[in-house]
């Protein structure tokens, strides 16, 4: 019996995601300053609510605070990486929370006790021959920045952002390849607050203040690119897309250019990190949307000179989308508004299942831009029984990965080029968009709930031995 080949490269980067928002908790420890998501309850108290009305929630006390102690991983990352270590993870996604390097975001001098955290949890990635990814900003924009500047929308931020950049590159020299300047940089457009820092409410014309506010994190984004090659040449930066290819919903055309357009409102900021310029289609979608760029002298051969090396993005669904107005069959639980697609099954949450998408999705990003490619999330968020012998028999979650990872192996068969995978929440952590712990993304079981109660005890699912299986086997064993 002859042996099956691989797919995947032989050093291909197989691991999980984390990041530090949602995990780390001691949200006010060593001199950590606030983030976004410590202002905000969980979903029975309003989370949406407060994500979208952030004056109100810095002004209102609530009785829980998810991301306060979140997983502890904080105090617990030596007992996590053992564990990823142990399932054999190539890399560990996870982001730098700026709060604990700068607590308000503009000092001059950065937090010691901060940056000597994630030079232990580093080296602890290192002593199991682990390579740590990094998120520079994941949906934490230090809250004294929202406060004092107004996010993103001040062209400040550029310098601030910068400025943390440079003791971070420095700093983890030699420690840190893989960084990602922002986490889904197209969300900005969809939760202002966690994407930009800021709050459009007021705005006369929103689409300006997130436009401007995006033209401001892709010239950040553009210069510490060039930072990061200067400090280290080893240095591998990229940019980061929520990313789902769009599909139209019947053949009219009609269908087919909302689909196109549609997934040209992501595209146009990798368009700018990976090509280095603006797109030919946002100067008529600038115009008919009375929106006008302060662009700075210099923004523009900064973004030329100073493209990503990489795009890494997150696929959890690809997107369905209708001209005609009477077709209006939304999903739940996607941020991103989408019609039904009859062809495919929903998790719990509502977020349709499509690994095939995955592929599709893989393809159209590499045909635009002929850079390697990084899946850095994808998941099934599930509700896990914990049964009486201790087991968590969360065959789900394995259907659905496997399923995404054949696909993947699909994808790079194509051509593609595709330096690694790190599944989302490989340890359960706090949702993002709810504040809950019973969505659960993990190989590993946490024990808290979603008032906060719990050993956090960690244990692993049977996901856990089956990617431990897959990696082994570089993605060949995927039953």
């Amino acid at each position: 019996m002859s042996k099956v080949e691989s797919n995947f490269p032989k050093d291909f980067l197989w691991g999980g995601a984390v990041a530090a928002n949602q995990c780390e908790g001691a949200y006010l420890e060593d001199g950590k300053g606030l983030s976004p998501v410590d202002i905000l309850p969980d979903a029975a108290h309003g989370r949406w609510d407060a994500l979208t009305n952030p004056k109100e929630a810095i002004a209102t006390t609530y009785d829980f605070y998810p991301s306060h102690q979140s997983i502890d991983f904080y105090h617990r990352y030596k007992e996590d990486l053992k564990m990823l270590a142990e399932m054999g993870f190539k890399t560990f996604r996870t982001s730098i929370c700026w709060a604990r390097i700068f607590p308000n975001g503009d000092e001059k001098t950065p937090n010691e006790a901060g940056l000597k955290f994630y030079d232990d949890l580093f080296d602890e990635c290192h002593k199991y021959g682990i390579e740590p990814l990094v998120t520079i900003n994941h949906f934490d924009t230090p809250v004294a920045l929202f406060e004092n500047y107004g996010g993103w929308k001040n062209r400040q931020l550029v310098d601030f952002y910068l400025n943390y950049c440079d003791v971070i590159f420095k700093r983890y020299k030699g420690k840190v390849k893989y960084w990602m300047t922002f986490n889904e940089i197209n969300m900005i457009l969809h939760i202002p607050f966690f994407g930009g820092g800021m709050d459009v409410s007021g705005e006369e014309n929103p689409m300006q203040a997130k436009y401007q506010a995006a033209h401001h994190q892709l010239v950040a984004s553009a210069k510490a690119t060039k930072l990061g090659h200067e400090i280290d040449p080893e240095n591998k930066i990229g940019c980061m897309l929520a990313a789902g290819t769009t599909y139209p919903n019947t053949c009219n055309p009609k269908d087919v250019w909302a689909a196109l357009e549609a997934d040209r409102e992501g595209y146009f900021f990798i368009d700018v990190q990976a090509r280095g310029y603006y797109p030919s289609y946002s100067k008529r979608f600038f115009k008919e949307n009375n929106i006008s760029l302060d662009i700075a002298a210099g923004d523009l051969e900064v973004l030329k000179e100073n493209t990503v090396d990489y795009v890494s993005f997150s696929y959890y669904s690809s997107r369905l989308t209708s001209a005609d107005p009477e077709v209006n069959s939304q999903t739940e639980g996607n941020v991103f508004a989408t019609l039904k697609n009859p062809y495919l099954k929903a998790s719990e949450w509502g977020w349709q299942i499509d690994p095939l998408g995955l592929r599709v999705t893989m393809n159209a990003i590499y045909d635009r831009y002929q850079k390697p490619l990084f899946v850095v999330e994808n998941g099934l968020g599930a509700v896990d029984a914990v049964e009486a012998d201790g087991s968590i028999n969360d065959d789900y979650r394995i259907d659905y990965l496997r399923e995404h990872v054949r696909e993947m192996g699909e994808a790079i068969a194509d051509g593609v080029e595709c330096w690694g995978y790190t599944p989302w929440g490989c340890i359960d952590l706090v949702s993002a968009g709810t504040g809950e712990m019973k969505k659960r993304y993990g190989f590993i079981y946490v024990d808290k709930d979603n008032d906060g109660n719990g050993t956090l005890d960690r244990s692993a699912k049977k996901s856990f031995y089956w990617y431990k299986k897959v990696i082994a086997t570089n993605g060949v064993e995927l039953d």
